[in-house]
């Protein structure tokens, strides 16, 4: 509920309006799309209890046998893998901060929401990997999670360090566009740097340092 709830203020409180005017309102929403919303919809996965509350002649018939079909399952399970996602998702993430699309997605709202959908859509899959929501199977906390997050904010940082170091404003929409708050374009951007930076920042090494700490922890815990 929670995450629908940062959903809604993502989407359609008057923040996506800001987001129109100002790129460090932007940014927020970008943030919240793809580092806040996925690990909150992930934690409280309801997908099988929604399943089991489906009519019977929906879910015996139509479902269940797409659900299992081999070819949509081995691509799930391609789609959420760990290198995979981890590509998808920065790839993602930079294409869609490039000044050109970037402006193009403002400019046309029907590919800003596309824009929207790719952001949520491959953090899931990113998150999915941290997180893996039941029935998912467990995997014990491993090095390579950390090196999986850490990697993850190279992007985040290169975008972020690129956006608040700039001497100029890199999207012209902002620039081009009327700003009702009267704040200049290049200040915002780097109040938005700043945002993206030290907000994606902590959601990536928030999760890392607390693996580090149960992988540290466990071989005393065997030793005892």
């Amino acid at each position: 509920m929670l995450g629908l709830a940062v959903l809604w203020v993502a989407l359609a409180s008057p923040l996506d309006s800001f987001a129109d005017v100002l790129l460090s309102t932007h940014m927020v929403q970008h943030l919240l799309l793809m580092s806040v919303i996925p690990p909150l919809l992930l934690l409280g996965w309801p997908v099988v209890p929604l399943l089991r509350g489906l009519p019977a002649w929906i879910l015996t018939p139509v479902l269940g046998p797409l659900l299992r079909l081999p070819v949509l399952r081995r691509l799930w399970r391609w789609l959420i893998s760990p290198l995979v996602a981890w590509m998808v998702m920065n790839m993602v993430f930079i294409s869609w901060h490039v000044p050109a699309a970037y402006d193009f997605a403002l400019e046309h709202e029907h590919w800003h929401e596309f824009e929207h959908v790719c952001f949520l859509a491959s953090s899931l899959a990113f998150w999915w990997c941290i997180v893996r929501p039941w029935p998912t199977r467990r995997r014990r906390n491993s090095w390579g999670l950390l090196l999986y997050l850490l990697s993850a904010d190279l992007a985040n940082t290169a975008v972020s360090a690129f956006l608040a170091f700039c001497d100029w404003p890199v999207y012209g929409y902002y620039v081009t566009h009327p700003n009702p708050f009267d704040v200049a374009p290049l200040s915002d951007q780097i109040l938005g740097a700043v945002i993206m930076w030290v907000g994606g920042s902590f959601v990536f090494l928030a999760p890392a340092t607390w693996i580090t700490f149960r992988l540290l922890q466990a071989p005393s815990t065997r030793t005892a």
